[in-house]
C-alpha cells in the first residue's frame, strides 16, 4: 500500500513537473501576440469624462488613455520604461519607434505567460494610447492583466 501511495505521489510529482516546464520553456511567437489593437485612422470616441479606462475581458483586459499632449513615440517610450520595471517582463516585438510595443509578463511561481500590447496614436486631441493584456494559458486570469494594465496607466499619469 505505501509503495503504490508513493508511485502514485512521484507519478503526481513528475506531471507537475513536465507541466511546469511546459509553460515556462513554450516559446513566444510575437506574430501572434504583437498585432494592432485600434487600427490606424479609425476614429475613437471615450465615454465622456473617461480620458483612461480599464475593462476586464474574457482571458484579459483591454484599456485606453486619451489625450496625451507628448507625441505617441514619446509616450510609449515611457510606458516601455515603466513596462521594463515590471518584475519578470520583457519586450518581444516592436518598438515606440514603431507605434506598437508587446511585452511579456511571467508569473511568479508558474511562469505562465500574460501578454501585453501597447499602441499609440496620434489625433486631434493629443495622443491616444490603447492597451490589451491577454493571457495565453487557460480562461481565467484572476484580474492579474486588468491589475497591471491599471498599475501601468496610473505610472504612466492616467
Amino acid at each position: 500500500m505505501k509503495t503504490a501511495l508513493l508511485l502514485i505521489a512521484v507519478g503526481l510529482l513528475a506531471f507537475m513537473a513536465v507541466v511546469m516546464a511546459y509553460v515556462r520553456l513554450a516559446p513566444s511567437d510575437p506574430a501572434r501576440w504583437h498585432r494592432p489593437i485600434h487600427p490606424a485612422g479609425s476614429v475613437f470616441t471615450p465615454g465622456v469624462g473617461e480620458p483612461t479606462r480599464v475593462f476586464k475581458k474574457e482571458g484579459g483586459a483591454w484599456g485606453y488613455m486619451v489625450g496625451l499632449s507628448e507625441p505617441p513615440e514619446t509616450v510609449l517610450e515611457r510606458l516601455d520604461l515603466i513596462a521594463l520595471g515590471t518584475p519578470r517582463t520583457r519586450r518581444i516585438a516592436g518598438s515606440p519607434e514603431e507605434g506598437m510595443v508587446t511585452w511579456v509578463t511571467r508569473s511568479a511561481l508558474w511562469g505562465f505567460p500574460d501578454y501585453t500590447t501597447a499602441q499609440a496614436l496620434s489625433a486631434r486631441d493629443g495622443t491616444q494610447l490603447f492597451l490589451e493584456a491577454r493571457q495565453r494559458f487557460g480562461s481565467e486570469d484572476f484580474g492579474v492583466n486588468e491589475a497591471r494594465l491599471r498599475a501601468w496607466l496610473a505610472a504612466l499619469g492616467g
